[in-house]
C-alpha cells in the first residue's frame, strides 16, 4: 500500500484484542479506516491479557511532537538497558524515544489521559547485584530528579505514617517525587477498545472470535478461520495475538511466551484512603505495589522475578511454551509476595488474598517489540513482542502497527522492530534477561504440582465500568 494514499476502505482483520489489539484498532479507526474487524477468543478485556489488570508502572518521558527531536550524542552506547531499544546513531535512543510518545498519550489524550496517576516511583534492590544493577544500568546515582534512599527511615518517610512499618532490610534505592506513577490498566484498555467501536471498528469476541488458524491462499495470509470453521477474509491481516501469536505462526523461535504472578489483598475504606497517591515502591528484586484498587478496594502486589513457561514440545519436535489462563498462582510464588510484605507491611504479610492469578506477555531475544510486515505473507503486517513492557505504549503502539500498514514507519523504529529470526538462532530458552528476583532463573509451570497452587475463590475480573 502507498504511504501516501492509503486506502482507507480497504479491509483489515486483527487477530486479539487484548493491549496491542485494541491500541491498532483505535489508531486505525482514527485514520479513517471504515472496514476493520477484530477478532478474540474472550470478552474485552480478555481474562489472559496482560492489560486486565487494575495498575501498571509509568515513568514519564518528555512529551513531544513527531517525528524525532534532535539529542546531543552522549555516549557510544545508548541506553542498552534490557526492556528498552537502541539504535547506535547519534540522537535520543529508541527507548527514549518510545517513552516520549508514549508519555504524550497518557497526558494528552482523553481516551487514556484519566487513567494515569502521577503519584512518584521509588526504584530500590538488596542485594549487592542489584545494587549494581540500579546504579550502573539505571543510573540512579546520576539523575538529578531521583533522591538516593539508603535506610529504613529514609524509606518510611516516602509515606504517610503506618503505611510502610518494615525494616526493608539493605535496601537501597531512588526517589523520584514526580513525573511517574501507575496507570490503572484495564480502564484504559477497555477505554481504548470503546472509542474504537464508537469509531466503527467490528470486535466479534468470544466463541464466535476464536482463532484456529492463518488463512493462507497463493502463498499469502488473506486472513483467518474461527474455530467454528468461519472464514474472515481481509486485505490486511494483523497478527497480535500476543503470547499465543506463536500457535498460530511460526514465528522462528523469536517469542517465548513467559508469565508472571500477582495478588491482592482486600482493604478496608479507612486503609484505601492512608493508601491513595502513594508513590509506586518497586524492588528489582522481590517485587512491587502501588495504591489499592478504587473499585473494590484491593491492593496488588506482585513479586518480581525473571518469569514462568509452560514447557511442552510440539507434535515437531519443537519446544513450545503454551499460554494459559488461571485465577490462582503457586505457592512458591505467595511465599514471595509475603516475603516482600514483610519487608515493606508486616501489618499485611498474613492477610488471604482475595485474588491472584497468572499473566502472559511474549519475549523477543533482545526484549524489541516486533512490529513488521512477514518476509514470506506480504499482506500480514505482525505485531507481537511487548516483552513485559508493552502495555506502557498502548498510547502509541498502534500507531506503530499502522504505519507499518501504510509503510511509512520511521527507518529507526523499522530497524529495531524488525523481522529478526537471525536473533533467535540458537535461542537460550533460559536467559533472564536481565531480571531479577525469586531464585534469579526461569521457572516451568511443569514442575508445579496441581497441590502446589493457591486454592483463592475465583471471582470474575470483568470491570463495571
Amino acid at each position: 500500500m502507498s504511504s501516501s494514499s492509503p486506502d482507507l476502505n480497504s479491509s483489515t482483520l486483527i487477530i486479539g484484542a487484548g493491549t496491542w489489539g485494541c491500541s491498532t484498532a483505535l489508531h486505525l479507526a482514527r485514520r479513517g479506516y471504515k472496514n476493520v474487524t477484530v477478532l478474540d477468543p474472550y470478552p474485552v478485556p480478555s481474562p489472559i491479557s496482560a492489560g486486565n489488570d487494575i495498575n501498571k508502572i509509568v515513568e514519564q518521558g518528555t512529551p513531544i511532537s513527531l517525528p524525532f527531536p534532535p539529542s546531543p550524542l552522549t555516549d557510544n552506547h545508548f541506553n542498552t538497558n534490557p526492556g528498552s531499544f537502541s539504535d547506535g546513531e547519534e540522537g535520543a535512543s529508541i527507548s527514549e524515544t518510545l517513552l516520549q510518545l508514549a508519555t504524550e498519550g497518557w497526558l494528552t489524550d482523553p481516551i487514556f489521559k484519566p487513567y494515569y496517576h502521577n503519584t512518584g516511583y521509588i526504584i530500590c534492590a538488596h542485594t549487592p547485584d542489584g545494587l549494581t544493577q540500579l546504579t550502573k544500568r539505571e543510573m540512579l546515582d546520576q539523575k538529578a530528579d531521583f533522591e538516593w534512599l539508603d535506610t529504613p527511615a529514609a524509606f518510611r518517610a516516602t509515606m504517610p505514617e503506618g503505611v510502610l512499618t518494615g525494616n526493608f532490610p539493605r535496601w537501597k534505592g531512588g526517589f523520584k517525587r514526580t513525573g511517574a506513577g501507575w496507570v490503572f490498566a484495564r480502564g484504559a484498555l477497555v477505554s481504548a477498545y470503546k472509542e474504537a467501536k464508537r469509531l466503527g471498528v467490528t470486535f466479534i469476541t468470544g466463541a464466535k472470535g476464536g482463532v484456529k488458524e492463518l488463512l493462507i491462499e497463493n502463498g499469502d495470509v488473506i486472513g483467518a478461520v474461527t474455530n467454528h470453521g468461519k472464514q474472515y477474509r481481509a486485505k490486511t491481516t494483523i497478527l497480535a495475538a500476543g503470547a499465543n501469536a506463536p500457535q498460530l505462526l511460526d514465528m522462528k523461535d523469536q517469542l517465548r511466551p513467559t508469565a508472571w504472578t500477582l495478588a491482592h489483598i482486600k482493604m478496608s475504606r479507612e486503609e484505601c484512603k492512608l493508601y491513595k497517591d502513594l508513590p509506586v515502591l518497586f524492588n528489582i528484586e522481590s517485587g512491587f505495589f502501588m495504591e489499592p484498587d478504587a473499585e473494590k478496594h484491593e491492593l496488588k502486589i506482585c513479586d518480581e522475578h525473571p518469569g514462568y513457561c509452560n514447557w511442552t514440545v510440539s507434535p515437531s519436535g519443537n519446544k513450545e511454551s503454551i499460554p494459559f489462563a488461571k485465577h490462582q498462582i503457586p505457592l512458591e510464588a505467595e511465599t514471595r509476595v509475603r516475603g516482600f510484605l514483610k519487608d515493606t507491611m508486616p501489618q499485611l504479610a498474613s492477610r488471604p488474598f482475595s485474588f491472584a492469578r497468572i499473566c502472559w506477555c511474549a519475549d523477543t531475544p533482545d526484549r524489541n517489540f516486533l512490529i513488521d510486515r512477514h518476509p514470506e505473507y506480504p499482506s500480514l503486517v505482525l505485531a507481537v513482542g511487548g516483552s513485559g513492557h508493552g502495555f506502557m505504549h498502548i498510547t502509541s503502539v498502534g500507531g506503530f502497527v499502522a504505519d507499518t500498514v501504510e509503510g511509512k514507519l520511521d527507518q529507526r523504529l523499522k530497524k529495531a522492530f524488525r523481522w529478526r529470526p537471525e536473533t533467535a538462532v540458537g535461542r537460550n530458552w533460559e536467559d533472564v534477561q536481565g531480571r531479577r528476583g525469586g531464585p534469579n532463573k526461569m521457572m516451568d509451570f511443569g514442575n508445579v504440582k496441581e497441590n502446589e497452587w493457591t486454592h483463592i475463590q475465583e471471582r470474575a475480573m470483568g470491570p463495571r465500568l
